[in-house]
């Protein structure tokens, strides 16, 4: 999980937004390569393969799924808005580091035209 006591918060959160934008990236696009060396269409295979990763992106950025459900638990029980508010931000930073790699790959293959 990237939460680390240590490390200050904002920089926990640009480390989820690239987290994000890099494996959306780096997986539509090693994915297209494999396209291209099946004989499939390179380009609607990139666009393809980061539509259906977007999810994963989000949860590999923030480290996976049960650690932020116990946070949300923590503060919903516990009275810990703090907690919340922090994983929230967390979750919209790893959606923004998607978002942006989607419309890269959409910027470059232009499928959506």
């Amino acid at each position: 999980m990237i939460v680390v006591s240590e490390q200050p918060y904002i920089s926990i959160l640009i480390d989820a937004y690239f987290i994000a934008l890099g494996v959306l990236l780096g997986g539509a696009l090693i994915g297209g390569l494999s396209a291209f060396l099946t004989g499939k269409p390179m380009l609607t295979e990139i666009y393809r393969i980061s539509t259906s990763i977007r999810i994963w992106a989000i949860i590999a950025a923030i480290g996976g799924t049960f650690d932020t459900v116990y946070s949300f638990e923590k503060g919903f029980l516990d009275g810990g808005t703090k907690d919340i508010f922090k994983q929230f931000l967390l979750i919209l930073t790893a959606m923004g580091g998607a978002q942006t790699g989607a419309t890269i790959i959409n910027w470059l293959t232009q499928e959506h035209i």
